[in-house]
């Protein structure tokens, strides 16, 4: 528990100039979590009075937001992510034309897909209706 708690009160960002992107965007998605649980929660707390409706929910979404930079910034974690954008950095991403192709079969099989699958569910329907066994 003792270098757990240590990492939390710290100030300083661990390898400040590496993985900056991901660990902002990760920054950024965790504290959107934690305000906006923190917002309804307060909209829940309405009937105790503007401690419940604005206090709390604020001491939370600052706790959240403290908690969401810390964990960034916790070296396990800071090197995940750091290597998470390395590899980033190394995809080949498609071209507009190629996405939109792949998008176009990709959606036309799960229409063809969902079509064949109604076509056997009415077959199947229609033939157990006729043997009796469901109605």
């Amino acid at each position: 528990m003792g270098p757990w708690l240590g990492e939390l009160f710290r100030f300083d960002v661990y390898k400040r100039t590496q993985g900056r992107v991901t660990r902002q965007v990760t920054f950024a998605a965790i504290a959107l979590v934690a305000v906006l649980g923190a917002w309804r929660l307060g909209r829940s707390l309405m009937d105790y009075g503007p401690t419940g409706t604005y206090g709390v929910p604020l001491v939370l979404a600052v706790v959240g937001c403290w908690l969401a930079f810390r964990a960034v910034n916790v070296p396990r974690f800071a090197d995940f992510l750091i290597s998470v954008e390395a590899e980033m950095s190394k995809v080949s991403w498609p071209t507009r034309d190629v996405l939109f192709r792949s998008s176009t079969v990709v959606m036309f099989v799960i229409f063809a897909l969902a079509a064949v699958l109604f076509l056997y569910d009415m077959i199947w329907s229609q033939l157990l209706s006729l043997l009796g066994i469901s109605g």
